[in-house]
């Protein structure tokens, strides 16, 4: 068989694969929306849809601020503490169970194989379940939606950690010990120096997640500024429903303009 002839097969069979791909995906595709129960769209959704866009065009501007009471400041405020606290409560605890899951600084399988078991746990806990969990054992609040967050967030930046570790240089920790330094003197001279940056960089990425978790939150119950969207919603109060939304659409851009101009300075 000629080299032409080689190649002419070679992509008759490259296009098999693909198109067996394309249609399995397909079957997959109509598979899942068949077991999506559709009842058509409500009556009311068109004067709502109307109300809302109505809401955006027309903001309520009084609620921007109140001295007296609830505004919009007091909610996105609340939010971006409740994002703040979860994230530092997050990386108390991510770091030290990302070192143990790094297979390059555990001394056997088990060891390292249980911290990715233990992260791989708390992923499988969403935001929202956890923020349920804690409106039951500490009440409805900003509290319930820190601690939601700020456990929520343990399995990711830990994972990310441990994969920063993993991927690091050894040369500066086998030079450490090859002087007698010891595992802390490892860690402190050999790890951290290392993936500090790497390790900033994941936080403020989960930080942005935060953000936007911390608004969404509120609509359960666990506080800051989706709190007062639900309440607005529920009284149809569509001018105040678009203030609170572009208040947390400018807030998410700022945090997340300002985060990733930190994460390309540091990395």
């Amino acid at each position: 068989m000629s080299q032409r002839d080689q190649l002419k097969k070679a992509r008759v069979k490259r296009r098999g694969k693909l198109a067996l791909l394309l249609i399995a995906l397909v079957v997959l595709y109509v598979w899942a929306f068949s077991g999506i129960e559709f009842k058509g769209i409500q009556e009311t959704a068109g004067p709502v849809t109307k109300n809302i866009l109505k809401g955006f065009i027309s903001p309520d501007w009084s609620y921007v601020y109140s001295p007296d009471g609830e505004d919009l400041i007091r909610g996105l405020v609340e939010t971006l503490a409740i994002a703040i606290v979860g994230i530092v409560l997050s990386v108390i605890f991510a770091i030290p169970i990302g070192l143990w899951a790094s297979k390059n600084l555990s001394s056997n399988f088990l060891a390292f194989q249980s911290g990715k078991g233990l992260l791989s746990f708390i992923r499988t806990l969403p935001d929202i379940i956890l923020a349920l969990l804690f409106i039951k054992v500490v009440g409805p609040g900003a509290y319930a939606g820190m601690l939601a967050l700020g456990i929520g967030a343990i399995g990711m930046l830990g994972k990310l950690y441990a994969e920063e570790v993993e991927a690091m240089d050894p040369g500066p920790v086998e030079s450490i010990t090859a002087v007698g330094g010891n595992k802390l003197q490892q860690l402190a001279f050999g790890v951290i120096p290392q993936v500090l940056p790497g390790f900033i960089s994941a936080t403020l990425y989960r930080f942005e997640i935060n953000m936007r978790s911390a608004a969404t939150l509120g609509l359960i119950g666990a506080g800051g500024i989706g709190t007062s969207l639900i309440f607005a919603i529920q009284g149809r109060t569509w001018d105040r429903v678009g203030m609170i939304l572009i208040g947390i659409v400018v807030v998410v851009l700022i945090v997340d303009l300002i985060s990733s101009a930190l994460r390309k300075r540091i990395v």
